[in-house]
């Protein structure tokens, strides 16, 4: 049976307040979603592939992963 709480206990620590989020620079924003329409093509690549070997699991795997990487690709140049 737990007893009371300690009265001299000292309160729990309050975590540290995270610093000020700056916007990348846009050299920095273009790079990185020069890097994510790279992988983006890649992915229809495989997705177009699977399509025409008939494998849908994989078709839809490949899109999957294409429209994903195209949203972040987009959301980096945006929101920064």
């Amino acid at each position: 049976m737990p007893g009371p709480a300690d009265p001299v206990a000292e309160p729990p620590a309050k975590p540290p307040a995270e610093p000020p989020r700056a916007p990348r620079p846009i050299i920095e924003r273009i790079g990185l979603a020069a890097v994510a329409a790279v992988l983006a093509t890649l992915f229809g690549g495989v997705a177009a592939a699977a399509w025409i070997g008939g494998e849908p699991f994989l078709t839809v795997m490949g899109a999957v992963g294409c429209l994903m990487t195209v949203w972040v690709g987009l959301l980096t140049l945006i929101r920064g």
